[in-house]
């Protein structure tokens, strides 16, 4: 395993479903929560791909009490542990792999996104949408962001959105098919499910494709396979992490455009808060509860920057 000293950790929603002991995949107890980390190698292994000295960013897999990023030291399995370039921030590199690498499989390897599409965002303002957002635009769709407040919605107009909808104010269904000239969402990224998935099957294309990533609301729709058939669209799930056990050599590929993207700027993660890691409960609590935009990073410490007079 490689050792870092951590400098920075991103901080996901499905950390807190770990937490509850909710999500797909149970650590043994007692273990450290974080998922993603960036930092510098204290030690490796010779052939591991990284000296003492790397800055890199790795994610990890918590499991007890040695694996996960909310600590001052983690380690990570050598393939899974990449240098940085100075260029990077640490905190943009801990905020970098999970979502991206989200959307980018559900954009493209699941989507199949095209150019000039119609890509629809639901909580288009979070770590994930906002990742999606940025995808979208580079890939070269129209992008429509479905936010739940002003400063969310500002959020997203700053991402680039083509379109941003206030849903609790604002017909969703109705924006998405005037902008569209009634075509529809040629593909919806949907992390959020129970309603968002109800009126995405309202508004989406012919031969659409709908992405269903998560559950941030709770509630897990049921799918109308009537309403499927009817209206010729596809639903289709994302699990990244299924890639990473079946597939690692499409996330080696997913890696490398993600930072040739990040190089010539058409992406950079929208970091919104800096915490202490001794607030990484009230960090938790925050992006849980969806009162956060972009990504919320935990940090060794915070840095100071000097004015010069």
């Amino acid at each position: 395993m490689v050792r870092i000293a951590v400098e920075a950790a991103g901080v996901n929603f499905f950390d807190s479903l770990v937490v509850a002991g909710t999500y797909q995949q149970r650590p043994e107890l007692p273990f450290i929560p974080g998922a993603e980390v960036a930092g510098t190698v204290l030690e490796a292994e010779p052939g591991s791909g990284v000296t003492a000295g790397d800055r890199v960013m790795a994610r990890l897999r918590p499991n007890g009490i040695v694996g996960g990023g909310y600590a001052e030291v983690a380690f990570a399995r050598p393939q899974d542990t990449l240098r940085i370039v100075d260029s990077m921030s640490f905190a943009e590199a801990a905020a970098f792999f999970i979502n991206y690498q989200t959307g980018w499989f559900g954009l493209h390897r699941r989507a199949n996104l095209m150019p000039g599409e119609f890509l629809l965002v639901h909580a288009a303002a979070g770590g994930v949408g906002s990742a999606a957002v940025q995808l979208g635009k580079a890939a070269g769709a129209k992008v429509i962001a479905s936010v739940g407040s002003s400063e969310k919605a500002a959020v997203c107009r700053q991402l680039g959105a083509d379109l941003v909808v206030e849903h609790r104010t604002d017909d969703l269904v109705q924006a998405v098919k005037d902008f569209t000239g009634g075509h529809g969402a040629d593909v919806v990224y949907d992390p959020v499910g129970g309603d968002a998935f109800e009126r995405s099957t309202k508004c989406i294309a012919f031969e659409g494709r709908l992405v269903v990533v998560g559950f941030t609301s709770g509630q897990v729709p049921p799918a109308r396979v009537n309403h499927v058939l009817i209206k010729n669209y596809s639903i289709v799930g994302l699990h990244w992490g299924l890639y990473d056990e079946r597939r690692p050599d499409l996330v080696e590929q997913c890696t490398s455009e993600l930072l040739e993207l990040y190089a010539t700027r058409k992406i950079a993660p929208y970091i919104s808060r800096r915490l202490l890691l001794a607030d990484a409960a009230d960090a938790l609590t925050d992006v849980a509860a969806g009162r956060t935009t972009g990504k919320t990073v935990l940090v060794a410490r915070m840095r100071v920057r000097s004015i010069s007079i």
